[in-house]
């Protein structure tokens, strides 16, 4: 008998293969997918994914590719060993030619003129590489280049690079400072804590379809935790050994016990960082030093302040969806309504083609660089921009004083 009818389970729902099926949006997870979105409204959409072996990027990456509509077209490149040319011929083969015999120059021209004929068409193209981090600096070279393949009014390949945290290191090195300009977007998955690391479990089960009340005790979570430091791989390849285990013990529920005797089946000591801390929100970071946060906003309904929001310097978006920075919950504002950009020059804002637009004052805006005091409506609410740069007593707390 296998675990599954043990159990009575449909599927096995530690599996290690990537399965969009049973993706589970914890709100770092649904953050990075939104950014991934942006590079379709985005016509200069590039957006970087870093996080650490087991966290999920691959996953993410094909739940965002099943997702894309009929007038997305994309290359998913994840041999990343591979020389420019080699590289080149990957993208193309992916967007069914058959570029083998092709010299370089011959390959761009190919892909240029496939990138114009698909802009002409109404398409979108989207280049997505996974295990980005084994890229050498010739072929992030190319890439630069490609992102610059534009038409007269936009650029016309939209690209995501996921990849380990040493990708990260690679891209703010001195050689790619122009590539790393180009990027628009980054985000860093990092470990679950400990409630979404048990939410995650349970999503899993009852995806794979236990009926059980409680497959996985109470005391259960806590060894989990303690072993796997919230990274889903290695929460899975627990989970499934104990399910193993308790097949073979009899048992009908996984107790803490038993966690603890699968981790010494595994050999596995307790994980180094098991704190709970992870990088949700890059941008709204509780207790920072005062002189990192460059903008303050305010959001407003009928003139009363119904939420704060502290940022570093970064992007940040506003809108309807509950994944954005600045989340308002109004059907007067677009999923993706606007988005701030902040620097030590100041702060940009962008409409990003919403439906009811973006005013300053009584004027409609598609880009503004914000003064001090600057009033911005978008729907029935009004942001008011606050520059805190050299600002005195500027408050650590990020955390918004209510929702909007």
């Amino acid at each position: 008998m296998s675990y599954l009818e043990h159990f009575n389970l449909k599927t096995a729902p530690f599996s290690l293969t990537p399965d969009p099926d049973f993706v589970y949006w914890s709100k770092q997870h649904a953050r990075a997918k939104a950014y991934m979105e942006s590079t379709i409204w985005l016509a200069d959409g590039f957006v970087v994914i870093t996080g650490d072996i087991g966290s999920g990027k691959t996953t993410l990456l094909q739940t965002f590719l099943a997702d894309l509509g009929h007038d997305v077209v994309f290359a998913f490149v994840s041999q990343t060993q591979l020389t420019p040319t080699q590289f080149l011929q990957a993208i193309l083969t992916e967007f069914g030619f058959k570029p083998y015999d092709k010299q370089k120059v011959e390959l761009l021209d190919m892909l240029n003129m496939f990138l114009i004929e698909q802009y002409s068409a109404g398409k979108k193209v989207i280049l997505v590489v996974d295990e980005a981090q084994n890229l050498t600096a010739r072929v992030l070279e190319e890439i630069r280049l490609l992102s610059g393949i534009e038409t007269s009014k936009e650029k016309v390949l939209r690209i995501i690079l996921a990849g380990q945290p040493e990708l990260k290191d690679t891209l703010d090195s001195d050689k790619l400072r122009q590539l790393a300009q180009r990027v628009r977007l980054r985000f860093h998955l990092g470990a679950l804590d400990k409630r979404d690391m048990r939410a995650y479990i349970e999503h899993r089960i009852t995806v794979a379809g236990c009926t059980a009340k409680k497959l996985f005790l109470d005391d259960s979570f806590p060894v989990i935790y303690r072993y796997s430091g919230g990274i889903p791989r290695l929460i899975n390849t627990i989970c499934d050994s104990a399910l193993l285990v308790g097949l073979a013990d009899g048992k009908d529920q996984i107790s803490g016990e038993d966690i603890e005797a699968t981790a010494a089946e595994l050999d596995w000591k307790e994980h180094k960082d098991t704190t709970g801390t992870h990088k949700a929100m890059p941008h709204l970071v509780a207790k920072r030093p005062e002189k990192n946060f460059l903008t303050r906003i305010e959001v407003r309904s009928d003139g009363q302040q119904v939420a704060e929001y502290f940022f570093e310097a970064g992007r940040v978006i506003v809108g309807r969806s509950p994944t954005n920075e600045i989340h308002i919950d109004s059907t007067f504002i677009s999923r993706h309504h606007a988005q701030l950009i902040s620097d030590e020059s100041g702060c940009i804002l962008e409409d990003l083609n919403s439906t009811n637009g973006v005013l300053l004052g009584n004027v409609s805006i598609k880009k503004h660089k914000l003064q001090d005091g600057d009033v911005i409506s978008i729907g029935e609410h009004e942001l008011i921009y606050h520059d805190l740069r050299g600002a005195d007593g500027v408050r650590s707390d990020t955390s918004a004083v209510s929702q909007a």
